[in-house]
């Protein structure tokens, strides 16, 4: 399986709280909601394709909760294309916490999370996907297990929230594979890591 992660960021790279104002209210947050119908409709289909194309999904245990909160668990939102799509595929949910997954068919992985990843890439299949989840997307990045990147960047700088790429961090050059701006100015980046980036010598 390709590994592909989404995730929606501000111009000043924040993903914090994207969905709903109670989503997540860490470290004093209270700009919430921020991509709440800001895509035009065509933004809303390729979001909503890329779900459908999933093998399985991967998440991290914050937003693994979040959606079991919600996709998996409030009927109107079960019934979306979207929570059609993650009900019916895997999950999988990089914990060392997590004992007793409520959302059904639901596998933890525990200990050795990179041979774990690389044993649900090497099964037959489309994309195993990753979205939000920044911790783990930094973490798979750094350990070379993202194949693609899909970055929906909305027109707001919020000025707080958790990045997701941090002030400092390993780097990572990226080929652009697609790129495209709605009507209401959301940004659909398509990146494929490539190694390190090259620098300016003296």
């Amino acid at each position: 399986m390709k590994l592909t992660t989404m995730t929606q960021v501000t111009i000043d790279g924040v993903m914090q709280g994207n969905g709903g104002a109670s989503d997540d209210r860490r470290n004093g947050f209270e700009r919430g909601g921020w991509a709440r119908g800001k895509g035009d409709e065509e933004t809303r289909t390729f979001i909503t394709q890329t779900y459908q194309r999933a093998e399985a999904f991967l998440f991290g245990r914050r937003t693994y909760e979040l959606f079991a909160g919600s996709w998996g668990s409030i009927d109107q939102m079960r019934a979306h294309p979207i929570g059609v799509a993650l009900n019916e595929a895997p999950k999988y949910v990089a914990s060392t916490t997590l004992t007793a997954p409520r959302w059904a068919d639901t596998t933890v992985l525990r200990g050795d999370l990179a041979a774990a990843v690389s044993e649900l890439k090497a099964k037959p299949g489309g994309e195993l996907q990753v979205h939000g989840s920044g911790a783990l997307t930094r973490w798979l990045l750094e350990n070379d297990l993202v194949d693609e990147m899909t970055l929906i960047v909305v027109p707001v700088i919020l000025g707080q929230g958790a990045r997701l790429f941090p002030e400092t961090g390993p780097d990572l050059a990226l080929d652009l594979v697609e790129s495209r701006v709605d009507a209401n100015g959301v940004s659909i980046q398509v990146h494929r890591p490539a190694g390190r980036p090259r620098y300016a010598t003296a």
